[in-house]
């Protein structure tokens, strides 16, 4: 009688057939499955060879999804970077010009959905919108660029 249990090939093709996964990700997955290393390693690389698996496709459809939800590059590489992909190969600027025309327009965005219109604000304020911008993944010279548009009321 034939045991139940998936390969591991099958079972990183159901997970590849929801979304896309980094090779980090799926070794993961497949080492708490109890699949063997040498196992895991030839699936992976028979994954990739047949471009069911790609990284560079994940880190883009992942970056993607991350602009769209407004973070900056900093937080996007970083998280990349967690996942197991070598930011030096992915060029985010690509992927930013099918989300928004450049990155100011992005935290123009990202600072109007959370706050509102851009209006004249105090100091203090605008500090603490900063700090929200940085957590956000902005460089500080993106939101500096950004505090160019910005009316302050001295106070």
């Amino acid at each position: 009688m034939k045991s139940s249990k998936p390969t591991a090939k099958n079972y990183c093709l159901y997970l590849l057939s929801r979304r896309e996964y980094s090779k980090k990700e799926l070794f993961t997955k497949l080492m708490q499955k109890g699949f063997s290393r040498a196992e895991i390693e030839a699936v992976l690389a028979e994954l990739t060879e047949n471009n069911w698996q790609s990284d560079t496709r994940f880190a883009e459809n992942y970056a993607r999804a991350r602009l769209r939800k407004g973070y900056g590059t900093t937080a996007i590489r970083y998280e990349l970077s967690q996942k197991g992909i070598d930011v030096a190969e992915i060029n985010l600027n690509d992927v930013l010009l099918s989300v928004a025309d450049n990155w100011l327009d992005l935290l123009t965005q990202t600072y109007c959905k959370k706050y509102g219109e851009i209006e004249p604000l105090t100091r203090q304020d605008w500090a603490k919108r900063t700090q929200f911008l940085l957590r956000r993944g902005f460089s500080s010279s993106q939101i500096q660029q950004f505090s160019k548009n910005l009316r302050f009321i001295h106070s």
